[in-house]
């Protein structure tokens, strides 16, 4: 099955690809080796906004960072020119969550995201990864995250 049909199967249609917030570009590929800048959630096309730990539950959380992989999956579709066969391995994402210092479910919190990549691009889906708790991220998102991604 292709990447497309995976897709559609888990009835996802890839949005278009974020305009950046800031002085920064949406990728950068440097040989076969692809950047994609940090992502933050999105509910209803608008940032969503809370703290893990404080007023999202670790489940919201997973749901917010699924939907970072969709927003992370369009940049790289538009990367690859639209053919997401061109993606020979997803080598890393960093996540950062948003949250309370007591909180300690960073990495309960990406496997939204790991989940979704390693779905739809089984073993190139499969990862290394960072969580990190932070203090607050841009427009009071809940998580961001970032992808590294080798292409053929």
């Amino acid at each position: 099955m292709s990447i497309q049909q995976k897709l559609q199967s888990l009835n996802i249609s890839l949005p278009a690809v974020a305009t950046p917030a800031a002085a920064y570009v949406m990728y950068v590929q440097s040989g076969n080796t692809l950047y994609v800048s940090g992502h933050i959630a999105k509910k209803d096309g608008k940032p969503w906004v809370g703290q893990l730990g404080r007023d999202m539950t670790t489940e919201q959380g997973r749901e917010a960072a699924r939907t970072v992989a969709i927003d992370l999956i369009a940049t790289l579709n538009a990367a690859c020119g639209g053919n997401l066969e061109r993606v020979k391995r997803i080598v890393k994402l960093v996540s950062l969550v948003n949250s309370t210092p007591d909180f300690t479910e960073h990495h309960l919190v990406t496997n939204g995201c790991s989940e979704l990549i390693g779905e739809i691009f089984g073993d190139a889906g499969k990862h290394a990864r960072s969580a990190f708790g932070v203090a607050q991220l841009p427009l009071g998102s809940c998580v961001e995250i970032e992808m590294i991604a080798e292409l053929y």
